[in-house]
């Protein structure tokens, strides 16, 4: 017996025989005796199947129900952020999940960007934030079910393309999560031309975190910018055009800072360069999401006022491009992305 149990844990378990097991509309929820000895009889392991990819290392509730998940990714020193966003009026929450550890765009108001690139997260670590998010759910009167899911967490997924299309592969299909393509959304600050159409291979949704139109202060926002804002919206719009029409809704992200980037002259700019993109894709819906800056110790770079915030609104809106500011959601201590895995890493005494 001793035998065959280590023959089953050199074995590689894949997902579609772990499914077997499960009913399929329980396969996110708490799982019944039988299924539980089923899978341990079949595929022994001392860690179990969730401690195997990752541990929930820290829960970190804000005052509005923002619930930031912090999992320690097992046989690493590695710790990874998601954030469980309840929306109490719709009795729904969405979901953001990270595609890294770190990230290699260096934009510079962002925390996980201090970081650096530090590993690329494989398709079950992507998916097992969505598990132990479902699971935090359901044991939490306080938190509606996820509905919506973003990558907007650490990293960026075109540096990933090939984990996140597979972790989206397994997120829409109905015999595992059953989430419906237009409710997630995969977002790149767009490090090259070709990087949409990788990702527009994905059943989800696309979102460009542009945060200027004008290169030379994009350029100053994400340094590692090597394209001009034609190069890469010549490869947006490639990406979408050979998307279904159902799959061709787009957004556009920008974070907004005082003095920066967020003056009528800057929206003015943002606003042109939406409304082409609209001109050259046919039955194109944009949507433009303004996102107040959320200060993570930066003296340089500080929020957006709020009059600010809603005369760059008027701008674009005026224009005919739909426009929303983001909901700021958990602006407390280590509420900024990248931040709770900082300082996690900083007490362990680990390297950035």
């Amino acid at each position: 017996n001793m035998n065959k149990n280590m023959n089953h844990m050199n074995m590689k378990t894949t997902r579609q025989q772990i499914l077997e097991h499960l009913p399929t509309k329980r396969q996110t929820q708490t799982m019944g005796g039988k299924a539980l000895k089923a899978l341990a009889k079949k595929y022994p392991s001392p860690l179990g199947i969730e401690s195997s990819i990752a541990t929930l290392s820290t829960i970190k509730t804000s005052s509005d129900g923002t619930t930031k998940l912090l999992l320690k990714m097992t046989n690493t020193d590695h710790y990874i952020e998601t954030v469980i966003i309840p929306h109490y009026d719709w009795s729904k929450s969405t979901l953001c999940i990270s595609s890294q550890v770190g990230c290699a765009q260096g934009c510079v108001f962002c925390a996980t960007g201090k970081m650096g690139k530090l590993a690329s997260l494989t398709t079950d670590q992507i998916l097992i934030q969505l598990y132990y998010a479902n699971k935090i759910c359901r044991t939490t009167d306080a938190l509606p079910n996820i509905d919506n899911i973003v990558f907007m967490g650490m990293g960026d997924a075109a540096d990933n393309s090939q984990a996140v299309r597979q972790a989206v592969d397994v997120m829409t299909d109905r015999s595992c999560f059953g989430v419906a393509p237009s409710k997630i959304t995969i977002s790149t600050v767009g490090p090259t031309p070709d990087a949409f159409e990788q990702l527009a291979q994905a059943n989800a949704v696309l979102a460009w975190s542009v945060h200027a139109a004008r290169d030379d202060l994009r350029k100053r926002l994400v340094p590692t910018t090597k394209f001009t804002m034609e190069e890469l919206s010549n490869g947006f719009v490639q990406a979408l055009i050979g998307r279904s029409k159902r799959l061709r809704n787009a957004m556009l992200e920008i974070t907004l800072m005082e003095g920066l980037n967020d003056g009528v002259q800057e929206a003015e700019e943002l606003a042109e360069f939406s409304l082409s993109l609209m001109e050259r894709v046919k039955g194109m819906k944009l949507v433009v999401n303004l996102i107040p800056f959320n200060d993570i110790g930066y003296e340089q770079y500080k929020r957006a006022p709020d009059g600010n915030i809603a005369a760059f609104q008027k701008v674009l809106v005026d224009k005919g491009v739909k426009t929303y500011v983001r909901t700021t959601r958990g602006d407390e201590d280590s509420s900024a992305c990248g931040q709770l895995s900082t300082k996690k890493r900083k007490s362990l005494g680990i390297q950035q």
